[in-house]
């Protein structure tokens, strides 16, 4: 079995204003801790790598048409994006906030 880490730890560990954000993302939809925080950031941050390679292939490209969809798809089940915004466009501009 293939393991692969849940969250990425900042680069630095005491900057106030990430602190800030962070506490008022955990007092706002009842985390637990900082690594709840982390965990959904280091999804958002997959999510938008997978957006910005498949967008640097060509519209017509097979594999950009397959993925894209199913990359949608994915979004608009777990609510985080409109079902009127289907482009690949739109998930570039995901937020930590639109997958909690």
């Amino acid at each position: 079995r293939n393991y692969s880490k849940t969250y990425k730890t900042p680069r630095r560990p005491f900057e106030k204003e990430r602190l800030d954000g962070e506490l008022k993302l955990i007092g706002e939809y009842g985390l637990k801790n900082k690594r709840e925080v982390w965990r959904v950031k280091l999804a958002v941050a997959r999510i938008r790598k997978a957006a910005r390679m498949l967008l640097t292939l060509d519209e017509k490209d097979p594999k950009r048409l397959f993925e894209g969809t199913a990359l949608l798809r994915r979004m608009h089940r777990i609510g985080a994006l409109d079902d009127n915004k289907n482009k690949l466009d739109y998930v570039l501009g995901l937020k930590i906030q639109d997958l909690l």
